[in-house]
């Protein structure tokens, strides 16, 4: 079988931003298909490479891929919010490195009997990891009008997410709606006229919505953000890729309270409040990828890097 291909999102720069010492630890919290982590420890000599993900495929495919570098590299099954956790798991302390890109792997997208596209199709999964039980086909039928409708609306920005929390609901009280082409054809037919001449596919932004809402993403990113950069050494770098204004905000918003979290007036002479600063931003704005990458990966269009470094 053809192995899975999948572009590395702002390779270079993560690399270049990361600061990689030959004999240092570092951890690569969604590892997909290995391409940063290959970059990574290909640059180790004594050093480790501990890579995460959540999705037992892409443990599969990136271990052969990174079989090469033996036992530099450590792969873990599990959850990217967890990475503190799993960091005690195997005794490490602390890193000299985290990298987190949040985006969905390409493999995920193209294999349709994922579930997570709305260009064919397969039945509503969406699980980036399978052994959970919340589904895209769980959620589409069980939960509620109103709660449909604000995760389509807040997780997709979706301006008919009413219409169509409403069409799913109608459709579902007959049967099941079972498959991505009957959700895709309910979105549609929630919508004006007008909406489906739009460039962007009418479904696209309820997808989004559903997939983040099944993987819990904003909640993980949030939990990764309260206590991964807590592991990082004095010096250690924090990169995080989002793709999305809601990840974005939440890892900002992470690093900007470790960096100005002080809630002293502006006028005290001390800080009373205890505030200790434990990382400061590299770059004030986020790193975008270039023009030339955006023509030869599409995908990266929307990706943020933010760069952290512990002090």
């Amino acid at each position: 079988m053809q192995e899975a291909r999948h572009v590395s999102v702002l390779l270079q720069e993560c690399i270049d931003n990361l600061n990689i010492r030959p004999e240092g630890i570092y951890l690569d919290g969604t590892l997909g298909l290995g391409g940063h982590s290959f970059e990574i420890a290909s640059r180790l000599t004594t050093g480790l490479l501990v890579g995460i993900d959540r999705d037992e495929t892409a443990i599969e495919r990136a271990g052969r891929r990174l079989a090469p570098f033996g036992e530099k590299v450590r792969l873990v099954h599990g959850n990217f919010a967890d990475a503190a956790e799993i960091l005690d798991s195997l005794g490490i302390a602390s890193v000299d490195g985290m990298l987190f890109d949040l985006g969905v792997s390409s493999p995920q997208l193209d294999e349709i009997q994922r579930g997570f596209s709305y260009m064919g199709e397969a039945p509503l999964d969406m699980r980036m990891d399978a052994g959970e039980s919340l589904s895209a086909y769980e959620l589409v039928n069980t939960w509620p009008e109103e709660r449909l409708s604000r995760i389509l609306w807040d997780y997709g920005e979706e301006r008919y997410a009413r219409r169509i929390a409403r069409a799913i609901v109608t459709a579902r009280a007959e049967k099941p709606v079972e498959t991505t082409q009957e959700l895709v054809s309910l979105i549609k037919g929630a919508m004006p006229a007008a909406a489906l001449r739009e460039k962007q596919h009418p479904a696209k932004r309820s997808f989004q919505a559903i997939r983040i809402a099944v993987n819990d993403e904003l909640g993980a990113v949030a939990r990764m953000m309260e206590t991964a950069p807590d592991r990082l050494r004095v010096g250690g770098r924090l990169c995080v890729i989002s793709f999305h204004s809601l990840e974005d905000r939440i890892v900002k918003q992470g690093i900007a309270a470790r960096e100005n979290g002080c809630t002293c007036p502006r006028e005290a002479p001390v800080c009373t409040c205890g505030f200790v600063r434990t990382l400061r931003s590299v770059t004030r704005k986020p790193i975008l990828p270039t023009a030339e990458e955006i023509e030869q990966n599409p995908r990266s269009r929307s990706a943020k890097l933010r760069v952290a470094e512990r002090v």
